[in-house]
């Protein structure tokens, strides 16, 4: 059984750890603290057990997944892969790496899910960096398909397409990204996005529920089908071009965060974990919420099996 290692016990850890469990490899979990690392494997196996349920599957043994923490663990046998998903510090990540680039065998990769910090920053200096990478995951990671396989500045490209080769394996669809620039690949046209519909909002054009609306149910909606570059494939970039030239003086160019959101923010209203953003809240509609959301990632993940691409 190829096994792999997750470095963290937050919400990515443990979807992370879950998606491998559920596709038959083992998953050896490294946290900090070895009480608070054994107290997340049954929310793992539970969510590998749900998973394997959906796949019409159901053989999934806790003997899968092992503990211990980052500081001490030392047994690499049979490990293909070591993933960090510890939070968002800089210099934590520094320190996990320098300890991983002395400890664990030089042909296994390594990968930081950082969203935040290229991989050519994390791994800076050290002797093995030509075997590390960001690999980036989206939430829920035990769902949503794609992770990002990102090139640092020393990355090794061969290496790079045994990791894709590894998460496809696992029913996941990697992205190869040839350069660690902010953002990465998906990140960069989701924050496109963003920009536009917050300067939307803060103009008073559209309300934030008919942007949710107009994305659901127009290009949003095909892009569960096909991607942007596909999709113009198949209705013509001639009219795309066209309707550039018009469109595109118009779009925002904000290098700074929209006024609206600023707003938010300086309330402390960050959305559903503190019961208001651009709307409130109550318990009962965020847990409604939530489980809609998931049931239909869970749609489109069963609508992107209908065929091969």
């Amino acid at each position: 059984m190829k096994k792999v290692a997750v470095l963290g016990t937050g919400t990515m850890a443990v979807g992370i750890a879950a998606g491998f469990i559920s596709s038959g490899h083992g998953v050896i979990l490294l946290g900090r603290n070895i009480e608070r690392t054994q107290a997340a494997v049954p929310e793992i196996m539970g969510l590998a057990k749900g998973l394997s349920s959906d796949s019409g599957t159901s053989d999934i043994s806790n003997e899968q997944i092992q503990t211990g923490t980052i500081e001490d663990w030392s047994d690499w046998s049979d490990v293909a892969l070591v993933i960090e998903t510890v939070t968002e510090n800089l210099a934590l990540k520094q320190t996990i790496f320098a300890s991983l680039d002395k400890r664990v065998p030089t042909h296994i990769p390594i990968g930081s899910n950082s969203s935040g910090f290229p991989i050519s920053q994390i791994s800076q200096s050290l002797k093995t960096a030509q075997r590390m990478f960001n690999m980036h995951y989206f939430m829920p990671a035990h769902i949503v398909p794609l992770v990002e396989v990102v090139l640092g500045k020393a990355s090794d490209p061969s290496m790079a397409k045994k990791v894709c080769e590894l998460f496809e394996e696992t029913g996941k669809k990697p992205v190869l990204v040839n350069q660690d620039i902010p953002g990465f690949l998906a990140n960069r046209i989701q924050h496109a996005l963003m920009r536009e519909a917050l300067a939307l909002v803060n103009d008073g054009i559209a309300t934030p529920e008919d942007v949710d609306t107009a994305v659901r149910y127009s290009f949003g909606f095909r892009y569960a089908a096909v991607g942007p570059m596909t999709q113009k494939e198949i209705s013509g970039w001639e009219g795309m071009a066209i309707a550039a030239k018009e469109i595109y003086p118009s779009l925002s160019n904000n290098t700074e965060i929209s006024p609206c959101l600023n707003k938010i923010l300086k309330e402390k209203k960050f959305g559903i974990k503190s019961k208001e953003g651009f709307r409130t809240w109550s318990d009962e509609e965020a847990s409604e919420m939530k489980r809609k959301y998931e049931k239909r990632l869970k749609a489109a993940f069963d609508v992107l099996q209908i065929e091969p691409d």
